[in-house]
């Protein structure tokens, strides 16, 4: 399980990324043609399509609809880029260049072009669609968010408390408690804390297990 917390914006650690916390949007032109970019926050693939083809209907008069999106971090991060018409290379690549030099995921950037007769040639071309994203990313809030991982602790009744004690948010909250033979504590667990909390869980001759 994977999610997202959250967090004061402070020095990078493994487990936090930045986020847009909302849209943004910038225009270039560039003889005559117009570039207008968009920064979209994303919870997935399916949510990039979705926009994707939302911008692709609201400027079918636009000349071309090209993309790129990142979602997720390290190896298991995905992404897809689309020189949509573009001569290849000219428009896909040098927005997910834009996108990796803003240290941003879980963002679309989409740029409409607006074609105003005149032929940029692919260098020019290049450099527009590049600097109109990255004029759009540099203008989006941005939020940091942290990996967390679910831990479930089973605790009989006379150690309830001690069990408390290793509650301790943001790093460690308390999401759910269930009473039983056992009490059952759902705990949401900043990633970087895990093992220490596992730590603490042997020590308090706790059981747990991993959700």
């Amino acid at each position: 399980m994977k999610r997202v917390r959250e967090s004061e914006i402070g020095n990078r650690n493994s487990d936090e990324h930045e986020v847009p916390a909302a849209t943004s949007h910038a225009e270039l032109r560039e003889k005559a043609s117009r570039f207008v970019a968009f920064v979209i926050p994303i919870a997935d693939a399916s949510d990039a399509a979705r926009e994707i083809a939302r911008l692709a209907k609201e400027h079918y008069d636009a000349s071309h609809v090209c993309f790129a999106w990142k979602h997720g971090t390290g190896d298991s991060a995905r992404r897809r880029s689309s020189d949509a018409g573009e001569p290849a290379g000219t428009a896909g690549a040098p927005l997910a260049a834009a996108i990796d030099a803003s240290l941003l995921t879980d963002v679309l950037v989409a740029v409409v072009r607006h074609f105003g007769g005149t032929k940029l040639g692919k260098g020019n071309l290049a450099r527009a669609y590049r600097a109109a994203a990255t004029e759009a990313l540099s203008a989006a809030p941005r939020r940091t968010v942290w990996e967390t991982r679910a831990i479930e602790v089973l605790a009989p009744w006379e150690r309830v408390a001690a069990a408390r004690r290793l509650i301790a948010p943001p790093d460690i909250r308390l999401v759910e408690e269930s009473a039983g033979e056992l009490c059952r504590l759902r705990l949401e667990v900043r990633a970087s804390r895990v093992e220490a909390l596992r730590e603490r869980l042997r020590e308090a001759r706790l059981d747990w297990r991993d959700l």
